[in-house]
């Protein structure tokens, strides 16, 4: 079941100001940026970059995900491995609220989500 309206927009409004304060400056971001995207009751971010064989083309390479799970109100917290699969964070594998996700991520203390 997807998040509701108001959960989608306060989202939002959480990862645009958590990625306002970790965007490159406007001179780089042609060559390095930040995006996200809800799909479902996932929220997905991404980095956005230029494909190395086809500079004209943008690639998007996925970081942090979390999803929530109504029915026991947590926010599942995953990143995406070298397998370019999604494993559990496994320091806090959810949590209760989305903003703390954004911290988690932002913190990144053991290098999984920005290397």
């Amino acid at each position: 079941m997807a998040i509701s309206e108001f959960e989608i927009k306060r989202c939002e409004r959480e990862v645009e100001k958590f990625l306002n304060a970790r965007r490159p400056p406007t001179h780089v971001r042609s060559q390095l940026d930040f995006g996200y995207r809800i799909e479902n009751q996932s929220v997905e971010l991404f980095e956005i970059r230029p494909e190395w064989r086809n500079p004209e083309k943008k690639m998007e390479i996925p970081f942090a995900k979390a999803t929530y799970v109504k029915k026991e109100k947590l926010w599942k917290i995953y990143w995406q491995r070298q397998d370019l699969k999604w494993h559990s964070y496994t320091p806090a594998p959810s949590v209760q609220y989305f903003e703390e996700f954004l911290s988690i991520v932002n913190e990144d203390a053991n290098a999984c989500f920005f290397g």
